[in-house]
């Protein structure tokens, strides 16, 4: 699903923020990424995403080879991965669910495509159609889940989504990303939080200095 092959990545000053890595994710895998500030977390997101390239090494999502992805493939390459961050990022003036459909309508998806897919996700991150501003910070978060989610991606990446939450939120918001794992979907959790990685038992990689520092199945957030 997700083969990373002796990666680099180096920023202006002799940043080396990812430093040879190498890994492989599958199908259906639910990851928790983790590692202090700096480690090489978010490059590593945005080289999925491709917005950013690696200086070295291959990169393979779905068994398509991204490492030199065409600009005009890059939002083909997004709609196959759904992308969840800390900041909701919601249109203010549009309800839940135009925010949701307007995630298709500039992929120009049909009128009767949208009426169907956007209940339907709706349904699964159990929501309503209000407008943001009605919104609790856990709900807002579970619209941008959706919108992450109507494309029907075979991976979701979630970029530190409970950084805003509380605890019974975050909570929430990690049944809804297990409940969307068992569904087929494979999610890479980015995140700080100890509490949330220690109770999902599950595959933990830490990065330390732009490097794989562990890399364990069922395992707690250790640094």
């Amino acid at each position: 699903m997700i083969h990373l092959e002796n990666i680099s990545k180096l920023y202006s000053g002799d940043v080396m923020a990812l430093d040879d890595i190498t890994l492989d994710i599958e199908s259906g895998e639910f990851v928790s990424l983790v590692g202090m500030s700096g480690a090489g977390k978010t490059t590593l997101v945005k080289i999925l995403i491709a917005a950013e390239r690696v200086d070295k090494g291959k990169v393979v999502i779905s068994d398509w080879d991204i490492t030199k992805i065409h600009r005009s493939d890059i939002p083909f390459l997004r709609r196959q991965i759904g992308v969840v961050f800390q900041d909701y990022k919601l249109l203010e003036k549009k309800t839940v669910y135009e925010n949701i459909a307007f995630a298709l309508q500039v992929c120009g998806s049909a009128p009767s495509l949208i009426k169907k897919l956007v209940p339907d996700t709706l349904h699964i991150v159990n929501l309503n159609d209000n407008y943001p501003n009605e919104l609790s910070g856990g709900e807002k978060q579970r619209v941008a889940i959706a919108r992450a989610l109507v494309h029907a991606p075979k991976i979701l990446i979630a970029d530190e989504p409970t950084g805003n939450l509380d605890m019974i939120n975050s909570q929430e918001i990690l049944d809804l990303f297990l409940n969307i794992n068992k569904i087929g979907i494979t999610v890479l959790l980015v995140t700080h939080n100890k509490d949330l990685v220690d109770s999902i038992k599950k595959r933990v990689i830490v990065l330390e200095n732009g490097k794989v520092y562990s890399d364990k199945t069922k395992s707690k957030y250790s640094l």
